[in-house]
């Protein structure tokens, strides 16, 4: 099976003024995968379905927050990239 989340190395120029990202993060849907829909699919219940965004579980694809996970072995916030302060 493909995997969703892919990666990559971005260019680190001698002369960014940020420190750099190791790794970028993104996801592809996976849509990408399936080229046409085959019969018989299971279906998730009409309510199940409301609440994931789809009806067939084959489609269904959760986003994940990497960064999320790197903040809690950090022991810092989850929520990057909001700004602001408490």
């Amino acid at each position: 099976m493909a995997t969703f989340r892919k990666s990559y190395k971005p260019f680190r120029g001698l002369f960014d003024p940020c420190p750099p990202l190791l790794y970028r993060t993104y996801e592809t849907p996976p849509q990408l995968y399936m080229g046409f829909q085959p019969y018989d699919l299971p279906q998730f219940s009409p309510k199940e379905a409301l609440q994931r965004g789809t009806l067939w579980p084959a489609l269904y694809a959760p986003y994940e927050n990497p960064y999320k996970k790197m903040a809690v072995q950090n022991n810092t916030r989850g929520d990057l990239g909001k700004g602001g302060t408490d």
